[in-house]
């Protein structure tokens, strides 16, 4: 029976994630700022969902392109990082998400 919870639980969290991956990258990108890589490698480790890069990259030049993000280029070990942070767009978006979501569940 244990097994079946884990695995519905799993299903859940992938389907919840599919639905609000914008909101679920905003508040990793809240915690600290990230580059892709970190931010798939988070989302697998937190949320059991493996990202695609097709998937990801596309999202986050949505939320780039809609102000909710912001990114800029880090020199890293001989390497170019584009790091993402969130703006206050994106930090008001995640607070009226979290108000939102309260009141409907009252």
């Amino acid at each position: 029976m244990k097994n079946l919870e884990k695995q519905l639980k799993q299903q859940i969290v992938q389907r919840i994630f599919r639905n609000f991956a914008d909101i679920m990258i905003l508040r990793l990108i809240q915690t600290e700022p990230m580059w892709g890589y970190k931010i798939k490698k988070e989302v697998q480790t937190r949320f059991g969902v493996k990202l695609r890069h097709g998937a990801l990259y596309p999202l986050l030049n949505t939320l780039e392109q809609g102000g909710y993000i912001k990114s800029r280029k880090q020199a890293k070990g001989g390497r170019i990082r584009k790091i993402y942070q969130i703006t206050q767009k994106g930090a008001t978006l995640l607070s009226t998400y979290q108000k939102t979501i309260k009141e409907q569940f009252q």
